[in-house]
């Protein structure tokens, strides 16, 4: 069992490395390599499109599994960029409601891009039916370290 669970470690890691390898790839090709966090260019299209999903940095790093202290890193390096512009919330000036450029709705068509064809490349030579279980273990896997995170947390 510890070889196993040795080389599932090992190959996460290698899995993670490559694919985060491979979006950075795409994103240069697309001239798009100033988008530092592509998935959180997304969730702010989402949030443009449905207003009312708009979220807090911490909904967002809770999301996307990192720091809101990273979120606010990438909020302000896209705003650098010219990919988003920020404007005060209404109800509480201490928040700030984040809307995407036109050069940022154009970069997460472009980001969308990278990643399906990332997924493809990756996913090559799986039937539809392995697909299907491959997500189901990955959801399960996911599922089994947030709740073993949140039992942690609860213990402290």
């Amino acid at each position: 069992m510890a070889a196993f669970a040795q080389e599932m470690e090992l190959l996460s890691r290698r899995l993670t490395q490559a694919h985060r390898a491979a979006i950075q790839a795409e994103l240069f090709a697309a001239g798009l390599e100033e988008v530092n966090h592509p998935m959180l260019v997304s969730l702010l299209q989402c949030a443009e499109e449905d207003p009312a999903s708009c979220q807090a940095q911490r909904d967002l790093a809770q999301q996307l599994y990192v720091s809101p202290a990273a979120v606010a890193n990438s909020l302000k390096g896209l705003e650098r960029s010219g990919y988003i512009r920020r404007k005060p919330w209404r109800d509480d000036a201490r928040c700030n409601q984040v809307f995407l450029t036109e050069k940022g709705r154009e970069a997460v068509t472009g980001c969308r891009e990278a990643f399906r064809r990332v997924s493809q490349t990756m996913l090559h030579g799986f039937s539809p039916e392995e697909q299907s279980l491959l997500l189901s273990f990955e959801r399960r896997m996911l599922q089994n370290l947030t709740r073993s995170a949140s039992n942690n947390k609860k213990e402290d």
